[in-house]
């Protein structure tokens, strides 16, 4: 059997483990797999995501930077190390992670918006809201970013801008949540 095609089938089973709150599951079929395939970095990703869906951030830490030694470019491995930072509060270092991924893939609207929204809980809301206008105008349609620009201008006091954004993107939700602040 091509060790490649049997990586991918104990990937999709990880996943779907994961998907039915398996974790305990999920996880020692990630370390099983690992015994056999020690260099593959999407074994170690699926194990750092297990570790944060238990909750153990450090155990996800430390395999998330091993597999980003393996595959420092790896989308996945970029996200999971920032999401990681973003649980330890720690704005700076997604700030460095996410530059860094937009170097490697600009344009892309999920690293823009999250590159904005670290920003923004750093204070530093302006440039926060120009990385979150540059993800919506690549993404107009994407909730998270609508709600993460709306958010981000109510919270230097463009709530006008805010209900129009919202308005213009058929958000409800949010129209509904202003009415009831206002």
């Amino acid at each position: 059997m091509n060790p490649q095609n049997h990586i991918e089938r104990v990937i999709e089973a990880i996943e779907e483990l994961k998907h039915q709150n398996r974790y305990g599951e999920a996880r020692l079929t990630a370390l099983e797999a690992l015994t056999k395939y020690t260099d593959d970095y999407r074994l170690y990703e699926e194990l750092a995501d297990i570790y944060l869906f238990e909750e153990n951030v450090e155990k996800a830490e430390e395999v998330i930077s091993y597999a980003r030694t393996l595959h420092p470019s790896s989308g996945t491995g970029i996200y999971l190390e920032w999401y990681i930072s973003v649980i330890k509060w720690d704005f700076d270092k997604a700030i460095e992670i996410l530059s860094g991924a937009n170097v490697l893939m600009p344009n892309n609207a999920e690293i823009l918006r999250n590159l904005g929204w670290s920003y923004v809980m750093k204070w530093q809301v302006s440039r926060g809201i120009s990385f979150l206008r540059r993800a919506h105008t690549l993404s107009p349609d994407e909730m998270s970013i609508v709600n993460d620009l709306g958010i981000a201008l109510m919270s230097i006091g463009k709530d006008d801008e805010a209900h129009e954004l919202f308005k213009e993107t058929g958000n409800t939700l949010a129209l509904e949540a202003l009415k009831k602040i206002q």
